[in-house]
């Protein structure tokens, strides 16, 4: 009986004491409570030219100390095609002189749904201030994916688009039924090397390094619903508005004029110009409001829309819905300690 009390009251108060800082789209300072399993079900997508984009995902977490919790998240998308788009790159040849630009891909083709990307996460919780019905908590985190089809922005995005490692500060604060936060980071990813086709068929070898980037998320959540907890069957309802941004370098793309070849063992290297916004620098900040429901202290589901507010990504287009389906399990029947992380 003792158990059970002590597993009932934890899960109450993991997931429904600081709800409001369960942000749907950025990660709070707060960690899994040890010895506790996350399964998170992701998904997002956007409208395009009479289709929809869609990636799916599955993010285990789990809770290696009261301070340390890490994340793994495998994700399946039509967002790229396998190799990059046929008119990434148009050549003209004018005589002896080469050239090269970048096109906007082409919007509104079929791409097959296929394994996108495995990130790992780790998140280290390094202050911890409690008061009444309040808290502060700071913590780093670290982050490295392993991205398996091509991006053709010059926008990172570790957990969709580029693969490579990023690290940033997490801060929140919450009091009584109200939670902010705010996220910086970086952002380092890996290059990309593959063929690129053109719409004659010819295959010329392609080298993207993506741009660096800066983000910077600011989040606030209110808990609507219950005014007074009574007990822990009670359903949670909480709104969030959450400003996502980011500032970004442009890409360096190069591409050989033919692949190699005993006729053209050295064939001449294009550097692509960056003609259009998807491979310029960039920043942008958007703004994501969202309604979260967390039923009988266990199910956490999470709804959310994003909008341009100040320049735009190009990584999607808007609006950006974002879905997401949560719960924590506790598989170890001991439980030394019920307080919250």
């Amino acid at each position: 009986m003792k158990k059970l009390l002590s597993f009932v009251v934890l899960v109450f108060i993991v997931s429904v004491v600081s709800a409001q800082e369960l942000f749907p789209t950025t990660e709070p300072a707060s960690n899994v409570p040890k010895g506790a399993i996350g399964a998170r079900l992701l998904d997002e997508g956007y409208p395009e030219a009479g289709l929809v984009r869609n990636i799916t995902g599955l993010r285990l977490m789990y809770g290696l100390t009261s301070k340390l919790s890490v994340y793994a998240t495998a994700t399946w998308s039509d967002y790229h095609e396998k190799t990059l788009p046929f008119d990434f790159v148009t050549h003209n040849h004018i005589g002896t002189n080469v050239s090269g630009s970048a096109n906007t891909p082409q919007q509104g083709i079929p791409y097959p749904y296929v394994f996108n990307s495995i990130d790992v996460y780790a998140k280290y919780r390094f202050v911890t201030v409690d008061g009444q019905n309040t808290h502060f908590r700071m913590a780093v985190y670290g982050e490295g994916s392993y991205v398996a089809v091509p991006s053709h922005e010059a926008e990172p995005d570790l957990l969709i688009h580029t693969p490579g490692f990023g690290a940033g500060l997490i801060s929140t604060y919450l009091v009584k039924h109200f939670a902010v936060s705010f996220t910086t980071g970086f952002i380092i990813p890996s290059e990309y090397k593959g063929n690129a086709y053109d719409k004659f068929g010819g295959i010329y070898p392609t080298t993207i390094q993506y741009g660096n980037a800066v983000r910077y998320d600011l989040s606030f959540g209110y808990l609507l619903f219950p005014r007074k907890y009574t007990n822990y069957q009670q359903t949670n309802w909480n709104v969030y508005c959450e400003f996502i941004g980011k500032s970004y370098a442009a890409a360096t793309a190069t591409q050989l004029d033919g692949p190699p070849s005993p006729l053209l063992p050295d064939p001449e290297v294009i550097k692509i110009s960056n003609s259009t916004p998807i491979l310029r620098a960039g920043n942008y900040v958007d703004i994501n409001p969202g309604l979260q429901c967390i039923l009988n202290s266990t199910y956490r589901i999470d709804v959310s829309l994003e909008f341009p507010l100040i320049n735009r990504s190009y990584d999607h287009l808007y609006p950006l819905y974002q879905l997401g389906i949560q719960r924590y399990f506790f598989p170890f029947k001991k439980h030394k300690s019920i307080k919250n992380d």
